[in-house]
């Protein structure tokens, strides 16, 4: 598959939002798109830490995932990059994309000089959790969130 990435531009989120929304998990916390869609694209285009991706398939975007470089004091300084929000357009999924995207985002933060990759996945997304297995990731350790709204 001829994939190319590129970072995100304005006219990209609305399909972000899309693909986002497309699944049972994320459906109910994403929401249609709107203004604070639009805001969120804004920081993250502004910020040199974060990169917006997606992945196009003859010239459609059919993939998205966000890519950021966290600068830290533990591990004697090292970088490390989060990877979140991956998703695959829901007619593509199944089909090696997904791989061609990690595989990519991991030579990125390699290409950033980073140590360490960590992302966090559903407790329930077992494809998932086999899928990240495969690419070597380690579920090494216990995430937990607070919802602060």
């Amino acid at each position: 598959m001829p994939v190319e990435f590129r970072i995100a531009r304005a006219e990209d989120v609305p399909l972000i939002v899309a693909m986002l929304a497309d699944d049972v998990i994320a459906a109910s916390r994403q929401g249609a798109f709107g203004d604070e869609h639009r805001a969120a694209f804004e920081a993250i285009d502004a910020d040199p830490g974060n990169e917006l991706i997606v992945a196009e398939l003859d010239g459609e975007v059919v993939g998205t995932m966000q890519l950021t470089y966290i600068p830290g004091i533990s591990r004697r300084g090292a970088l490390r990059m989060q990877i979140e929000a991956v998703r695959i357009a829901s007619g593509l999924r199944g089909r090696g994309l997904g791989r061609t995207m990690m595989e990519w985002a991991l030579d990125r933060g390699r290409a950033r000089g980073c140590a360490l990759v960590q992302l966090t996945t559903d407790k329930s997304r077992a494809d998932a959790h086999r899928f990240y297995d495969s690419l070597g990731f380690v579920a090494s350790h216990e995430g937990y969130k607070l919802a602060l709204t």
